[in-house]
């Protein structure tokens, strides 16, 4: 019982955390992006394209390409893979057409809430929220659809990177603005805002996962062990060494905690051997008690 009710809290943390991240790339792409005719790599870019030449909804493009995708990939890809990203697909498309709903003027044309001219401030704003929303959206084990799938399909199929896949696919979409609007400012900007939105997304995904190792060779391994258990929520693994030049044998503490926590290690270990031999180095992405949870 107390199982089932830990996992529905999880999977409820997550759900809420998928809706605000998709939340900030809609108001990312609604406040910022669309109302300076900026686009951006992704199948969200090529579409902001489409509605800048033609008008047509980009809630509505999402929905009905993501749809079609989703479709040719329920047998490559699985039902669980495509009934997470259906769901995603379904609330960007929603909060989109709301954010765009909003920041619409009587007289129809999109409001910059920046004022005129500020192009290069809503290239990096936006860029920020749609690289903070897909982080939050991806650290909760989810997808926003789009090239997710083609690169997941490419993936399946051929001996490729979902990360050269992508890049290849943002890069295409940037440089086609010079052909269609032969505008070298949505070019520049597009890059500019691809780069700022994949460092945001690094930064966001990399500082949750910072945690550090220490390996430490002690005579005190046993009072270092039981401080470690005692007064954080971390065990510690013991394993037999020998100086080589010495020939003098010393047991090995091998200990992952949470980077925050650095501090108090260190000062366990000088209070009990100050003699003792430490290497701190850092460990991102682990997983299992204690650390995050491997998403299915």
């Amino acid at each position: 019982m107390e199982l089932k009710k830990g996992r529905f809290w999880e999977f409820m943390k997550d759900f809420l955390a998928v809706n605000f991240g998709i939340a900030l790339y809609a108001l990312g792409w609604a406040a910022f992006l669309l109302p300076y005719h900026i686009t951006t790599g992704g199948l969200t870019g090529m579409f902001a394209i489409i509605y800048y030449l033609t008008k047509f909804p980009m809630s509505a493009a999402i929905f009905i390409a993501n749809g079609i995708l989703l479709l040719i990939s329920i047998k490559p890809l699985g039902w669980k893979f495509v009934g997470k990203t259906a769901y995603a697909v379904f609330a960007l498309s929603s909060f989109l057409e709301i954010g765009q709903q909003m920041m619409t003027n009587p007289d129809g044309s999109l409001l910059q809430i920046l004022g005129p001219g500020q192009d290069s401030m809503a290239c990096v704003l936006g860029a920020i929220f749609n690289g903070l929303g897909i982080g939050t959206v991806f650290l909760a084990g989810g997808s926003s659809g789009g090239w997710d799938i083609i690169a997941a399909l490419v993936n399946k199929k051929h001996n490729v990177s979902f990360g050269r896949v992508l890049l290849y696919l943002d890069f295409i979409v940037i440089g086609s603005c010079w052909p269609l609007f032969h505008d070298w400012r949505m070019v520049v900007f597009g890059y500019v805002a691809l780069a700022v939105y994949t460092y945001v997304i690094d930064m966001l995904i990399n500082s949750s996962r910072q945690d550090v190792q220490f390996v430490i060779f002690t005579r005190k391994h046993q009072e270092i062990c039981d401080r470690i258990i005692s007064e954080t929520v971390h065990s510690a693994t013991v394993l037999d060494g020998e100086g080589y030049y010495t020939h003098e044998n010393v047991k090995v503490v091998f200990v992952i905690a949470h980077k925050r926590e650095s501090l108090t290690v260190l000062r366990m270990i000088r209070e009990i051997d100050p003699a003792a031999f430490v290497s701190q180095s850092r460990a991102e992405g682990v997983y299992g008690n204690g650390f995050n949870v491997i998403k299915p």
